[in-house]
Formats: C-alpha cells, structure tokens, sequence
C-alpha cells in the first residue's frame, strides 16, 4: 500500500474505495461504545459484578491500544483487499461470538476478538484516503470520514438505548451481524487493491512492547479510583517504561531494521502539532460523553433512552456538518476553521460547568451540539493537515499513532474527569455538604478541568499552518539521524 494512485480527479464525487471503507468504519467503531448502556442488564444475565461487566467497554478499547501500533507494518505489507478481508473476518467472528456467549468469559473473548478487527479498520481508511484522493480534494473526503470516526462513538449508547429498550443485549450483535456482513460483501465485491505491498520482517520485541506498554497505559488509566489510586498508577508507570522501550527500539531499527512504527512522522511540525492538538480534543470529547451521562442519570433522573435522545442532535449535527467543513477547508485552508472550532470547544466546556439541577435541557443540547460542531470544526482539518504532512510512505504508520493516541486519550480523559469529579464530591461529603450538592460540585470542577485542557487546543490551533507540504522522504531521514545521533547508530 506505499505506491501513490490518485485515481479521482479533482473535483469528482469520493472514490468507491473510500466510500465502502467508511461504511465499514462506521459499523465496527459504532461497537466501542454500544455496551456502555447493557452493563446492569449484564450483571442480570451473566451474574458478574458491575466491575466485571465494565469489561465488555474496558476489553475493546484496551486491545484497540494493544493493536493499532501494529497496523502501520501490517498495512504496508499486505493489499487493501486482503486487508479489509482479515478486519472485517475477525470482526464478524467476534460478534458472532458475542451473540450467542453463554458466559461473561465467552463474550469477553467476542469481544476482544471484535476489537481486534476494528483496529485495523481506522488506518485502512486514512491510509486508502491519503493515498487515492488528490490533495485538493481531500478536505471534502475527510469530512465524510469524520462521520465513522467521531460520530459513531457518541451513537453507539444512543442505539443502544433504543435496542435494549425493546430486547435483550445480546441483539446489539445479532443487529450488527447481518449488516456488517452485507458491508463486507459490498467490499470485497468492488474493493481495489491501492499501490503494492513491501516486504519486511517484522520485529516481535517490537510487537510485545507496544502491545503490553499501550496496553497497561490504557488499562491503568481506565482503573484510577479515588480510593484506590495506587495501583492503577503502577501499571501506569509500568505502561510508561514499556513504551519508552518501544521508542527506543523503534530509533535503533531506524537504522538496521524495519521499525513496527515509523517515529519520523514525529518530525514534520505540522503532523506532530495536529496529534497533539487531536488528543486533546478527543480528550474533551470522551470526558463530556462520560460526565454528561452521570450528570443526566444520576443526578437528573434520566434514563438511558432519555439520555441518549438528549445528546443525540449533537452526534447528528457533528456528522452532518462534516462534509461542509471539508469543503470549506478544501477552499479556505484549515486555519479558518480549527481556530473557531478550538475557540468554540473551550467555549462550550465552560459553559458545562454552570450545569445545575434546573439548568434547561434546551441549554444542555445548545452546550452539546456547539462542541459537536466545534470538534467537526476542528478534526477534519487536523486529520488532513496532519496526514497531508508526511510523506506517502509514512501514511500508515501516520495513520497508526493517530490511532494509537486516540485510545489513550479517551482512557485518560475518562481517568481525569472521573478522578477529578470522585476526589472533590468526596472531600466536600467529609466537609458536611450534602451529597447531591457535592456531586454536581465535583462535575462542574471536572468540566472547569477539562475547559482548562482545551486551552491546548487553542494554543494548537494558531501554530498549525493553513496547509500542509509533505517533506520529502530523504529530508526526514537526515532530520532523523540528527535528532538521534547515537541511538540511530549500529
């Protein structure tokens, strides 16, 4: 998949390729969050504790972390039809498996299996799109991508509100089932395979070390407990100390090897700005889709459907207006749009923190749907710049850190706000003040938190330049070697 093919022109309609490749993102992401609302029917069914049955959530994200590392080798080495083939195989077997799980265990292996193939997925796409759509026209596609890889996640409780309203949980997969196999079909019948495969070893200490240092960063940081901070913060350090092995060891096979992840991306300023200012927001983005549902439920009452009903505008104004920003940005360039949109996510989780027991609920939507659009503002133009800053034989391992980070950020985010919110509704608790006043006190200091954070993607924002230019490949060797001149030698 390293060879350039620009086979639509300007100004036509977004490939077959990339249409079929979102549909199929949209359909196995849309999985990452669907189980947030089947927990206490979890607990019934399969008799396990609530901590347990976090699991079905924890599990998929937590192998998301442990594979998209892998997928910038794996994409370079393999077409995109034998690609898709192996991400939506293992998909569709691991939601068969989670349909009929007679055991907790059972569907815990399903959905490990499930996630697995969903790792994959999110790179095809970015790598497929940065290497078929001309660089005029990808602000446009990148629009359309958004609707996978951002709206799916906030739809997933939605869906699964209505579902379980009227069924058991184990029809969130049978649903699934059927029309991911129908997606599938469709691809694998018009997919073409974009540029030639590479050879190459791959190196397994490389493999171990990403798959347990992301993996313990993401588990230890999805486990933080007021009262129990310790050792999730041990696996945290544990998790820090494999990856900095991993870095290490990807620099030296820089040199005399073939690195599992290609860590030059991180010197074009552009790409390395936009991860961080993704991070950032995607942190905001889960921190809300954590707090709002506690807010909503536990404090106002709602319930799940009701929940998913009130935060449903948003996720559908972010999807929809996804297209139009590409296109704005396709005309504009990416700073007239990531500055507004960084401006209107600080804007929006400062307005979270007025949040009361008699706040509107039409205030609570208007709050929503502006950080929705605002983070349809903002990720569209960062993909596109940040991609579109690295050479096309970067694209995939690009691609894979995007991924990579993504997963991180959402456990730290969930791990912020939820620690933030414990500690300061706890303290108040043993002040005297009353319970209810508390909580509400700990999600305001949660949201203040997080309202700080975008402050970063402000910052961001105002440095990324109006459009990318891809450096050439030999330049970032050179920048590599001088960046690293002792641990790139033999």
């Amino acid at each position: 998949m390293s060879a350039v093919r620009s086979d639509s022109p300007t100004g036509q309609r977004t490939p077959t390729v990339i249409r079929l490749l979102v549909l199929a993102t949209f359909v196995v992401i849309l999985n990452e969050t669907i189980m947030i609302n089947a927990i206490p029917r979890l607990m019934t069914d399969l008799d396990v504790t609530e901590r347990s049955a976090q699991w079905v959530s924890t599990a998929f994200m937590l192998t998301m972390a442990a594979i998209i590392p892998v997928t910038g080798w794996f994409l370079q080495r393999v077409s995109t039809r034998r690609a898709y083939s192996v991400a939506m195989g293992v998909f569709l077997a691991g939601t068969a498996v989670s349909a009929i799980a007679p055991t907790f265990a059972v569907l815990l292996a399903g959905r490990v299996i499930q996630a697995g193939g969903t790792a994959v997925m999110m790179p095809l796409l970015m790598t497929t799109l940065m290497t078929v759509v001309p660089e005029s026209d990808r602000g446009k596609v990148m629009g359309n991508v958004t609707l996978a890889i951002s709206v799916a996640p906030a739809m997933g409780p939605v869906i699964s509100g209505l579902v379980l309203q009227i069924g058991s949980w184990r029809w969130l997969f049978v649903l699934v089932l059927p029309i991911a196999g129908v997606v599938t079909w469709l691809g694998l019948r018009q997919l073409e395979n974009v540029g030639e495969p590479q050879s190459g070893a791959i190196d397994w200490l490389s493999v171990v070390l990403a798959g347990f240092g992301f993996g313990s960063l993401v588990y230890g940081l999805s486990h933080f407990e007021i009262d129990s901070i310790a050792t999730p913060a041990l696996i945290v350090a544990v998790g820090v100390l494999l990856i900095g092995l991993f870095v290490f060891r990807q620099i030296r096979l820089q040199r005399n090897g073939t690195p599992l992840l290609d860590l030059r991306v991180l010197l074009a300023g552009a790409y390395a700005k936009a991860l961080v200012l993704m991070s950032v927001a995607f942190l905001a983005m889960m921190g809300s889709m954590i707090l709002l549902p506690l807010y909503l439920q536990n404090l106002r009452h709602l319930s799940p459907l009701q929940t998913g009903l009130l935060v449903m505008p948003g996720g559908l104004a972010m999807g929809l207006l996804g297209p139009t920003v590409g296109k704005l940005f396709d005309r504009f360039g990416g700073r007239v749009l990531v500055i507004p949109g960084a401006l209107g996510i600080t804007a929006a989780l400062a307005g979270f923190t007025q949040i009361s027991m008699s706040m509107p609920y039409i205030a609570l939507i208007a709050l929503h749907v502006l950080l929705m659009v605002s983070l349809a503002a903002t990720f569209t133009p960062v993909f596109t710049l940040g991609l579109g800053a690295l050479p096309p034989q970067l694209y995939s391992h690009g691609s894979s850190m995007l991924g990579t980070l993504q997963q991180v950020a959402a456990a730290f985010g969930t791990a912020l706000v939820v620690t933030v919110m414990s500690s300061r509704s706890t303290s108040l608790i043993k002040d005297g003040t009353e319970p209810l006043t508390a909580h509400l006190d700990g999600m305001k200091l949660a949201f203040a938190v997080s309202a700080g954070l975008s402050l970063i993607v402000i910052v961001m924002a105002v440095l990324l330049p109006a459009r990318s230019t891809a450096p050439a490949h030999e330049d970032l060797d050179a920048e590599f070697e001088a960046y690293s001149p002792v641990l790139a030698k033999d």
